[in-house]
């Protein structure tokens, strides 16, 4: 039987937390997934910015009168991307230089704690490598996903997936299997580790529920472990830039 267990009473996360060493007795075990939030990984790793120390390029200036949205925060989305996917009144989707296709880069401002008006938070510099340096102090055997809430195309709505990834298999490919009438399996990629991170956001939440780490317990891990890069299709076979 799957479990999803949230991790209760942590501190507010800042700036020089050492949230590897926080979350080392958080009760996982050997053969779990523990799912951390981006927004907490990000406040451990001080990526914030201030817009108020950001000059606005003309590019900048320019597409941000276009999307209807502050010219220092567009300037920040740029430099956090590689390519404008779409514009519109109030939208701005790029390609972050993590590969993700996301709205504003992953910038925001909510729940990023008090004392803090006015200032944004960017993703972490590098999500697989803060997975595995919280994995490197649990149990043996324990897998780590860093979470974060996308938007997705012609659906309404948030979900939670992966964009750091420790221990646990990205995707399991099922092709070349077949199902129950034998027919063989052309397409089928079972995308595991956005599966974990959805399933661990309906206990998280995107409010004020204050529960940024659940800990998944009976889930079967596939092999062999990959990082948030095996989710992210090639440029290339996107069929609808």
């Amino acid at each position: 039987m799957l479990e999803i267990i949230p991790v209760s009473g942590l501190p507010e996360i800042g700036p020089g937390t050492d949230l590897p060493a926080l979350l080392a007795d958080c009760g996982a075990r050997s053969g779990d997934v523990l799912v951390v939030t981006q927004k907490i990984v990000s406040k451990a790793e001080n990526r914030f910015v201030d817009p108020a120390t950001i000059t606005p390029s003309a590019k900048a200036i320019a597409l941000a009168a276009e999307v209807r949205k502050d010219a220092a925060h567009v300037e920040l989305i740029l430099r956090e991307s590689t390519e404008v996917v779409r514009k519109a009144p109030h939208v701005l989707i790029t390609r972050h230089r993590l590969g993700h296709v996301m709205a504003n880069a992953g910038i925001d401002a909510s729940n990023i704690g008090e004392g803090r008006p006015g200032q944004l938070l960017l993703l972490p510099e590098d999500p697989d490598r803060s997975a595995a340096a919280i994995a490197a102090r649990q149990e043996p055997g324990v897998a780590v996903v860093i979470s974060d809430s996308f938007g997705r195309p012609w659906r309404i709505g948030t979900v939670n997936v992966a964009i750091g990834l420790a221990g646990l298999a990205a995707v399991i490919d099922q092709r070349g299997e077949t199902d129950r009438d034998g027919r063989v399996l052309q397409a089928t990629q079972i995308a595991l580790a956005d599966a974990v991170a959805a399933a661990a956001g309906l206990v998280m939440g995107e409010g004020a529920e204050g529960l940024p780490v659940c800990i998944v317990r009976g889930l079967r891990k596939g092999s062999p472990p990959q990082t948030a890069n095996a989710l992210l299709r090639p440029v290339h076979e996107d069929l609808f830039r």
